[in-house]
């Protein structure tokens, strides 16, 4: 656990993630700080995990360095991961979300519809959608 005065070894990694997508794409801590509407010691304090990244920034910072949200968590130990802020390991755990009872939470179906919108072509898609559809209805026949 993190003790005050010292970064959350989750937000270290963090930071550490934001460092190696900026050094491969080849960015200044000041070119990403500008892209940002940052300073670069906001950047840098990202980066040694002393400042905690917010949603909305962290959205920001996977746009900007192209990457998908979950990157700046993969590669994280099980020992870093376990590092949670102390308020939660006093709180009941969340109910699982019941897959079978709601298809919205399947992994499959944001997986088809990322597919379906990478189509670019609006009138294969409208023509997938209509398969779709038409599939379906016939199997609830």
């Amino acid at each position: 656990m993190a003790s005050k005065g010292f970064p959350n070894p989750i937000d270290v990694h963090v930071g550490s993630r934001i460092r190696l997508r900026r050094t491969l794409l080849g960015l200044s801590q000041e070119r990403l700080a500008d892209a940002l509407g940052l300073t670069f010691q906001q950047v840098q304090k990202y980066e040694r995990g002393a400042n905690r990244v917010s949603s909305s920034r962290l959205y920001d910072l996977a746009r900007t360095l192209d990457v998908s949200l979950p990157y700046f968590f993969e590669e994280m130990s099980a020992s870093v991961a376990a590092q949670t802020p102390s308020k939660l390991l006093d709180t009941k755990k969340l109910p699982e979300i019941d897959e079978d009872r709601d298809p919205m939470a399947r992994r499959e179906t944001l997986e088809l519809v990322r597919a379906y919108y990478r189509i670019a072509d609006s009138s294969v898609r409208k023509q997938l959608y209509n398969l779709v559809k038409t599939v379906a209805k016939a199997a609830q026949d």
